[in-house]
């Protein structure tokens, strides 16, 4: 099975129709239907969560519900130690990115894949793909 970085500016759009929204959910549906594994660091949760926080769309009780849903998902979380850690490091300084950014490509590069994305600064990496290029 293909194996795929999705960021939170994807999973986002799971939640929130914008630009690109129909792509980020053709991911969710690829994952669904077993076609695609989707792989993300632990703090991904965490940004989608505080990305529809701030949207002010949602209600306590529906981010909440929303919370639950991610869980559900069993995305393939990996926590930010050892050999991950180290590369997410090398890849912030060597592309100019926060570390939370490198944390998606480290991973991508770790396990031979992409990251896909709706972040341009992200997407200008090779090893990232822009949602709204595919």
């Amino acid at each position: 099975m293909e194996k795929v970085v999705v960021d939170a500016s994807v999973v986002v759009k799971w939640f929130i129709e914008e630009k690109h929204s129909d792509k980020a959910l053709e991911f969710r549906d690829r994952y669904i239907n077993l076609e695609i594994e989707l792989l993300a660091p632990e703090l991904l949760p965490y940004e989608v969560l505080n990305a529809l926080r701030y949207s002010k769309l949602f209600t306590s009780q529906e981010m909440k519900n929303i919370a639950q849903a991610i869980n559900l998902y069993g995305f393939k979380l990996y926590p930010l130690i050892g050999e991950l850690a180290e590369l997410t490091i090398e890849v912030a300084y060597a592309n100019n990115l926060t570390i939370y950014d490198a944390s998606y490509l480290a991973l991508a590069i770790k396990n031979k894949t992409m990251v896909y994305t709706a972040d341009k600064k992200l997407a200008e990496n090779e090893y990232a793909v822009d949602i709204g290029e595919i």
